[in-house]
């Protein structure tokens, strides 16, 4: 009983951590986010993690929200781009949902924080990205 007091300390201090560093994203149009923990589960109840990198996922996406696109930053040397079907600003969320090839994905960013939960759907397979966002800086 001890070993798991321990731990739930151990991940509250780092969750005010990791808060006390995230950024404001409140009404900022254009953002970057990177996933840090990407865990991916099969129908048949298998799951893994690891990092985004060993599942093809870009160190940093651009969110354009009036534009309502996705995509990768030009020094991934990828040219990946993604429509976002709907776009909401709620009870300090930023929500942003979409569908393509046959993936469906929403995105929930707390806007105080920055902080991000991204999941993604295919048949059979879900894939879920926990990350950070912060308001892109302009040249």
């Amino acid at each position: 009983m001890k070993t798991w007091k321990w731990v739930v300390v151990g991940l509250a201090i780092l969750g005010a951590a990791a808060s006390a560093n995230a950024e404001n994203i409140t009404g900022a149009d254009q953002i970057v986010c990177s996933a840090g923990t990407v865990i991916v589960c099969l129908d048949d109840g298998t799951c893994a993690d690891g990092p985004p990198w060993t599942l093809n996922i870009p160190h940093f996406i651009t969110v354009d929200v009036g534009k309502k696109k996705l995509q990768t930053t030009e020094a991934s040397g990828q040219k990946r781009v993604t429509s976002i079907q709907s776009v909401q600003r709620t009870e300090g969320f930023l929500v942003l949902q979409g569908y393509e090839n046959q993936r469906a994905f929403n995105w929930m960013i707390t806007e105080d924080t920055g902080m991000a939960t991204v999941t993604i759907s295919l048949d059979g397979m879900s894939i879920t990205a926990f990350g950070v966002c912060t308001p892109k800086a302009l040249k």
